[in-house]
């Protein structure tokens, strides 16, 4: 898990994706064009809920979301999706 300097605002995460997979179960390397975006990542950062609505996750939670989930931004070179916690389907 990586340190970041970032706080998102509100019931918004920040989630690390998981790497895309390089090869099938049957050993089938996959090139870098035909990699789907994975679905799965590790929460980075999180808001401070709404009033009402707690945020349910915690940093460190694996989780998983919607293959077009969040908006992709890169934070000191690095990639990350920020997303409302109600883009979560739930934590793995």
């Amino acid at each position: 898990m990586s340190k970041v300097n970032f706080k998102p605002l509100a019931d918004r995460v920040l989630v690390e994706p998981a790497a895309a997979e390089e090869k099938t179960a049957s050993g089938i390397i996959i090139p870098d064009t035909a990699k789907e975006k994975p679905q799965r990542g590790e929460i980075v950062a999180i808001g401070t809920g709404k009033k009402d609505e707690p945020i349910n996750v915690k940093v460190g939670d694996q989780v998983l979301y919607g293959k077009y989930s969040g908006t992709e931004i890169s934070i000191d070179g690095k990639e990350y999706l920020i997303m409302k916690e109600s883009d979560i389907y739930g934590i793995v």
